[in-house]
């Protein structure tokens, strides 16, 4: 967890590291990660908007032989196809897999119960917004195909969040991500992404515990 808590704080160092290392094959790399945190259900906290804005900081630095434009198409596949591959295991596996002894012990089941509250508030729209909200991101998808969510609907608003979303984090990251202040105050930057992306999902939580519970007959 202390070399996790690491790899997101210090992030940039580590992609630096990665590029020097692996060269042509970050673009893997970086497309695994990516596909990994939103398409696997049981690694909701892998950094994800704070990756797409490290690497493409780089990509601003020719020194690091980065194309923008071939790491913008591969976090916006990743994104959706990561987002399809977690809506099909929640289709075939249904909810009630959740309750099976592995699978059971590898989800967290506050988060799961989350991000269902959310989807259910927000419908199809939860697809699109949880894009924006780590942990919510990932389960969100999950739920959609154990709820049977129709697939038309899912892609759609499938391929509006990952554009929403990648587009936003490499934006922010080519254009403001080698400020000397940001780069400075690198790890500092990293916790207000995390802490600005939480921000929907205190609201909800507050929301949620504000509305009255039905009383019981």
């Amino acid at each position: 967890m202390t070399q996790l808590i690491d790899f997101i704080l210090h992030i940039d160092e580590h992609l630096v590291t990665i590029v020097n290392q692996f060269g042509n094959w970050t673009y893997l790399i970086l497309f695994v990660m990516v596909f990994i945190e939103t398409g696997v259900v049981v690694f909701p906290f892998l950094p994800g908007d704070s990756l797409l804005f490290a690497a493409c900081a780089l990509a601003a630095n020719p020194a690091y032989h980065l194309n923008v434009w071939l790491l913008y198409g591969l976090f916006f596949a990743a994104a959706v196809i990561g987002d399809t591959a977690n809506y099909e295991i929640g289709r075939h596996l249904g909810l009630a897999a959740s309750n099976t002894s592995w699978f059971s012990k590898q989800i967290n089941r506050d988060k799961l119960a989350s991000a269902e509250h959310f989807f259910n508030r927000h419908g199809g729209k939860t697809i699109a917004i949880a894009r924006f909200m780590p942990l919510v991101r990932t389960f969100a998808p999950f739920v959609a195909g154990g709820s049977n969510m129709h697939y038309g609907k899912f892609i759609h608003y499938n391929l509006i969040g990952g554009f929403l979303w990648v587009s936003l984090c490499c934006v922010l990251g080519f254009f403001f991500g080698n400020v000397p202040f940001v780069k400075a105050h690198f790890s500092a930057v990293v916790l207000g992404i995390i802490a600005i992306s939480l921000i929907p999902v205190l609201i909800t939580a507050l929301r949620s515990r504000r509305r009255p519970q039905p009383e019981e007959e």
